[in-house]
């Protein structure tokens, strides 16, 4: 059967009953932990200006954004804001197999359609988010060759419009159309990546508001493309140099994606979180500090030396550190944390991390894994002369390597005071708990929006 057929025809028919508890659970978890760090991005680099350039596409009352209690504005707008504020920060959750955030764009569009065509209750809406994660991260792992496009935008459209088709309980052929209509919205650069621009959210939203274009188009009765996924000008075709799809299609109500997911403990670029972590160890043991580096190398996947491995620079944007692994490394040795506060245009400029950021760099270890994460080791080479190293097998916030329901409300916190919303942190997270229970889900986004 054409793939387009078989992840639509998965997504329609997936009920919340037939999950399994791991896949629920970890449906609750991504959404609170994804509100929350959306909430935080309302206060992130270039929010302000991204919100007052949506507002010339026109207002209305529709639908919330996150953080912002006096704004709201038309589904599409709505979605492609908080797809922006979620993504912003690099504090959004990651599918590090398919090096997809699957969240970003696929819970964006589907709070917009919530609020715009609702009300939806929790099982349906968890479960249209399930469906999605299983499409825009089912898409990138089965990837075999390393990334071409920024895959959070060109597969998170794909995703975005499953899980949309399944909360609406579209027909079969209306959804499939729309599922063309995501090929012909599908885009995203590596392009600002290399150079450090916040167009990387700004692809993400676009990806969000694209498929409620696509629905909409869909829904109005324009016919789209059928071979979107496999055609010869085809999504995976066309962004990807190699693919094999036949085992994530046969995986299809076997394996949830959802439950492979990882949070991120830091702000940062989830390629720098290994290393970030071994530091933080070596501080806190007091075997490494600031006076006592000479000398730090991470040898990791080749993934790693290209998302992370990059120099520091005095001009630095956000944008730029948060993926700089020299800068991260830095700032790790020596507060021993990195949170959204570390990213101020003071820290960017500080002389002492950038001196520091020097004597840090990144390896390729040979990996022939295009999406390694792991293995990698830290060697760090002191001023006497000695060497102490780390090996890295698991990233901290991984499925192997879960936060603690403790450290998730610590970070949940933290994202919620960052972004002036602290005081909905015992609500929220009571509404999280409940929130397949809810018969009408709108008044959580109401709560996160801060109204």
């Amino acid at each position: 059967m054409n793939p387009a057929e078989r992840l639509i025809d998965h997504c329609l028919g997936l009920r919340w009953q037939d999950l399994p508890e791991a896949a629920r659970i970890s449906a609750r978890t991504f959404l609170h932990d994804t509100l929350c760090v959306g909430v935080a991005g309302a206060n992130a680099a270039y929010a302000v200006s991204v919100r007052s350039a949506v507002g010339h596409w026109g207002k209305s009352p529709d639908c919330s954004v996150l953080g912002c209690p006096d704004l709201s504005l038309p589904g599409p707008s709505a979605a492609f804001v908080n797809a922006f504020q979620i993504h912003a920060q690099e504090f959004d959750c990651v599918h590090e197999a398919a090096v997809v955030h699957p969240l970003a764009a696929v819970l964006a569009a589907l709070m917009a359609e919530a609020e715009r065509s609702g009300p939806y209750d929790g099982k349906t809406f968890l479960t249209a988010l399930v469906a999605g994660v299983d499409v825009a991260a089912g898409l990138g792992v089965a990837v075999t060759t390393p990334l071409r496009f920024f895959r959070p935008a060109t597969a998170g459209i794909f995703g975005s419009v499953a899980a949309l088709a399944r909360l609406k309980q579209l027909p079969r052929e209306v959804a499939l159309d729309a599922f063309g209509y995501a090929l012909a919205f599908a885009s995203g650069t590596m392009q600002a990546h290399i150079e450090g621009k916040p167009t990387l959210p700004l692809q993400v939203a676009n990806a969000a508001r694209g498929a409620i274009a696509a629905i909409d188009l869909a829904s109005a009765g324009l016919p789209g493309p059928r071979s979107g996924i496999d055609g010869p000008f085809g999504y995976l075709p066309l962004f990807e140099a190699g693919f094999e799809l036949a085992p994530i299609l046969a995986s299809l109500g076997k394996v949830f994606r959802i439950t492979e997911v990882s949070w991120k403990p830091f702000p940062t670029g989830r390629a720098a979180q290994g290393a970030l972590v071994a530091v933080q160890s070596l501080a806190q043991s007091g075997q490494l500090s600031p006076l006592t580096l000479e000398s730090l190398t991470y040898h990791a996947p080749p993934l790693i030396k290209r998302l992370v491995g990059r120099p520091a620079l005095p001009a630095m944007t956000t944008s730029y550190a948060r993926l700089c692994l020299p800068w991260l490394a830095a700032v790790m040795l020596s507060k021993g944390k990195i949170g959204l506060e570390d990213f101020a245009p003071a820290g960017l400029a500080d002389p002492s991390f950038l001196a520091l950021a020097e004597r840090v760099s990144v390896v390729d270890n040979g990996n022939p894994d295009p999406a390694a994460f792991v293995p990698a080791v830290l060697r760090a080479t002191l001023t006497d002369g000695s060497e102490v190293r780390v090996e890295v097998s698991t990233q901290f916030g991984s499925p192997d390597w879960p936060l603690t329901p403790t450290e998730h409300l610590a970070k949940a916190l933290h994202c919620l005071e960052f972004g002036g919303l602290g005081r909905i942190h015992a609500t929220l997270a009571d509404h999280i708990l409940g929130f397949e229970d809810l018969i009408d889900i709108t008044p959580v986004f109401r709560l996160t929006a801060g109204r």
